[in-house]
């Protein structure tokens, strides 16, 4: 297996295959896909900026992509970029032939698979942090799992979770549901995810300090121990 380590401007990825070619496919997609939204952005600025739902009409299956998103989650469709962009990848790998192919743009992953995948999970400075992972079984069709955290990374968030994972085969909807609920989960709340039913989520978690709440289909969990080397992390 090549793991390989990928960044373009805002784009700060990891890239897991089985051939080189597999990996140059994964970074031309997400460029085709970076060059897409760039260009839209050109003509319409407000979709970069607005914390609001926002789906208007374009031809950029990208800019597509974001926008359905946004509306399902009530965020604004930047919430989606990065599940839309690792998305792309993964879909030219499969485009290039590869059976197995992972995109983990900043924690919003795309992946397919002909074997088991350990997916680590990341949650700042809750003691579950880097000591559990997700058991994906193989599957040929592409897997959206997103994450979203108030505690970690740059990302702007409104709320207080340390971790968000969102399941789905639409992978931006996966990233803009990471998203939303992030920015509106509390501590205690007894019906977290009601607001998931009928979106084509299938499966979330959610890590907040000492407390992990479940909802859906999810894979099964075990313990880890995740080497913080793996993180895909912009280089200093």
């Amino acid at each position: 297996m090549i793991r390989e380590h990928f960044e373009h401007k805002q784009t700060i990825t990891t890239i897991l295959a089985d051939e080189q070619a597999h990996i140059e496919a994964a970074k031309a997609g997400m460029l085709a896909a970076r060059h897409d939204l760039e260009a839209f952005l050109l003509k319409d600025p407000y979709f970069g900026v607005t914390f609001e739902p926002y789906d208007p009409p374009a031809e950029s299956r990208t800019v597509r992509r974001m926008g359905a998103a946004s509306v399902s989650a009530g965020v604004g469709p930047m919430a989606a970029v990065a599940g839309t962009i690792a998305w792309a990848g993964a879909e030219a790998m499969q485009e290039a032939g590869a059976s197995f192919g992972v995109v983990d743009n900043g924690g919003d992953i795309a992946l397919f698979s002909d074997r088991e995948v350990r997916v680590g999970i990341h949650a700042g400075a809750s003691p579950f942090s880097d000591r559990l992972a997700f058991l994906v079984r193989p599957q040929e069709e592409i897997l959206g799992i997103c994450t979203s955290s108030a505690t970690v990374g740059p990302s702007i968030s409104f709320g207080v979770a340390d971790a968000v994972c969102i399941f789905s085969r639409d992978v931006s909807l996966a990233d803009a549901w990471a998203t939303a609920l992030c920015n509106t989960l509390l501590p205690g709340e007894e019906e977290p995810f009601t607001a998931l039913e009928g979106t084509g989520v299938r499966g979330a978690l959610a890590i907040i300090g000492e407390a992990v709440m479940t909802w859906g289909d999810l894979p099964p969990i075990a313990g880890a121990s995740v080497d913080p080397s793996l993180i895909t992390r912009g280089d200093p």
